[in-house]
């Protein structure tokens, strides 16, 4: 569970603003991971000492240090995560995935209904509702969607064997043949 409110203010959080670029540099170190925490912190303290700031102590540049990190790993994380998903992304694969998510948020709100100890006030029964309406819309125009591109590509592949058959010489019937068993379009 998350905090409420900002929690409280390290030392590093209340530099001054002359010394806020020092901060910003020893992240952007930390992040770099070529050099070691001890010697970022070594050179942020001469730096701070440069403008008359106090230094900082190893256990607050440390916190710092395995905050930013475990931030870095969790970014990490979801990029390499949506890049291997990412070409996955295309109208067919929306269109399915849209509809597995629907199932599952039908399913969760199922369970929380189902569960006996939770207690839902009116304005939250409304908006699952709401939610559970949202989704079976979602999914048709989905379905729709997918329909749409279906019956498009369709068209222009029927299009383009037509050009093709007809610049190589084919009789009709031979491109209506390939059309049909290509695509499955019958002869009308």
């Amino acid at each position: 569970m998350g905090r409420d409110g900002r929690g409280r203010l390290c030392s590093m959080d209340l530099i001054p603003d002359d010394g806020q670029d020092d901060i910003f540099w020893a992240l952007q170190e930390l992040n770099a991971r070529k050099r070691s925490q001890a010697d970022i912190l070594f050179e942020l303290n001469d730096r701070l000492a440069v403008k008359g700031i106090d230094p900082i102590s190893k256990s607050a540049f440390n916190r710092k240090a395995v905050r930013l990190a475990l931030h870095g790993r969790k970014t990490k994380e979801q990029r390499e995560l949506f890049a291997g998903i990412a070409d996955q992304f295309t109208p067919d694969a929306v269109d399915q995935g849209n509809i597995v998510l629907g199932e599952l948020i039908k399913i969760l709100i199922t369970d929380i209904l189902d569960d006996g100890s939770s207690t839902i006030s009116s304005k939250g029964a409304m908006e699952l509702a709401r939610g559970y309406r949202d989704i079976i819309m979602g999914q048709n125009v989905s379905a729709d969607r997918r329909s749409k591109l279906e019956k498009q590509f369709a068209e222009k592949t029927a299009t383009a064997i037509d050009s093709v058959g007809k610049k190589r010489g084919l009789s009709t019937d031979t491109i209506e043949t390939i059309k049909s068993e290509i695509l499955g379009i019958k002869r009308e």
